[in-house]
């Protein structure tokens, strides 16, 4: 760390490489800032940029005494990101998204100049640990209080979590990024949780999903949340492929808007998705549901509508080809004809948890 005081006595490696008349390559390759008595650096070990105290480096260089730096922890030490983390108790990983928080950003000191490493002051980490909001009864953020993050946000941040401690907990996620319990943070913890088995099973074929969730190292608490959903992520990424040369087909017709195909998924393990077709046509969209396979959806703002156990019906919806994954080719032929399709699904079934087509 840089103690109190002493931010103007900061050198960089390239600093001590002048001081020595020499390049800083050749000072890197010659390894002459590890030679026998040279002053430690001040920064934590693993720092990408390491940096030293220029009283006991000139001391060193010109032979004299080496000075003790100050021992007593002071508020206004500066902490690199690995010293921060280590005061919180968190990795350095969590630490990136700890450090967004407005009082931190305010208040952060690049070293030795705006191109510098970030530093916080230790007066600064501390307050930030004080005012995170408990773990305990009433900890976290209240139901129905608001998300303080953009949502396009919350996954990636989550994520970030994640990555540092595969166990984290609800409560964890909630009071770190200032979002619900319920649903933001436990919700997100599931999708990626389940997002990730699916990943680990599709480079594993054949393992089982709970092994998967153990060989991530999730806690058994949370593996039901993860499974559910890591079964519905492998069910649409096995019907990408087909619905998206649907949509091609479609749109190559000139009946269809050309888009990448979104996958939502359901209630119940099933997934769905939706084609809008063109305004000329005499229906807003093609829907294709995992249970029912494709119909016929009078809106064009939310095509799929709402989930529920059965099938929907009623005015402007048709059910279209045959069986779950008719031919694209059957599919625009019966957007073209309005006489063909039903008002009810054939058969109202899903289809096995696939991860290929």
């Amino acid at each position: 760390m840089i103690r109190a005081g002493r931010l103007k006595y900061v050198r960089t490696m390239g600093d001590l490489a002048a001081a020595q008349g020499k390049e800083l390559g050749t000072f890197r390759n010659q390894k002459l800032h590890k030679k026998e008595g040279h002053p430690a650096p001040i920064s934590s070990p693993k720092a990408r940029n390491q940096l030293w105290d220029g009283a006991q480096t000139q001391a060193f260089y010109t032979g004299k005494p080496i000075p003790k730096l100050p021992q007593i922890d002071s508020a206004e030490d500066l902490l690199d990101r690995h010293e921060a983390a280590e005061l919180l108790g968190i990795s350095p990983v969590t630490w990136n998204t700890y450090k967004r928080d407005k009082s931190l950003t305010d208040g952060v000191v690049l070293v030795p100049d705006e191109d510098g490493t970030e530093h916080w002051p230790r007066r600064l980490v501390l307050a930030y640990k004080d005012s995170r909001p408990g773990r305990g009864a009433g900890g976290g953020r209240r139901q129905g209080s608001g998300d303080m993050i953009p949502r396009d946000e919350i996954l990636p941040r989550i994520a970030e979590l994640l990555d540092a401690d595969p166990a984290v907990t609800v409560e964890t996620v909630s009071d770190t990024l200032g979002i619900t319990k319920f649903p933001t943070a436990q919700s997100g913890l599931a999708t990626l949780r389940g997002r990730r088995i699916a990943d680990l099973v599709e480079k594993q074929p054949g393992l089982d999903l709970k092994d998967a969730a153990l060989q991530l190292g999730y806690p058994a608490i949370t593996h039901r949340a993860a499974v559910a959903f890591a079964e519905r992520e492998l069910r649409a990424r096995g019907a990408r492929p087909y619905l998206q040369h649907a949509a091609d087909v479609l749109a190559a017709a000139g009946i269809a808007q050309q888009a990448q195909i979104e996958m939502r998924q359901l209630d119940g393990g099933a997934v769905a998705a939706a084609v809008l077709l063109d305004t000329n046509q005499p229906t807003a969209a093609a829907v294709w549901d995992s249970r029912y396979g494709w119909r016929t959806s009078t809106s064009r703002r939310h095509p799929i509508g709402k989930d529920t156990d059965t099938a929907p019906e009623g005015e402007g919806i048709r059910y279209l080809g045959s069986g779950l994954r008719p031919d694209p080719e059957e599919l625009l032929a019966a957007l073209r004809d309005g006489r063909k399709g039903t008002k009810r699904p054939k058969a109202a079934t899903d289809e096995p948890i696939s991860s290929e087509d």
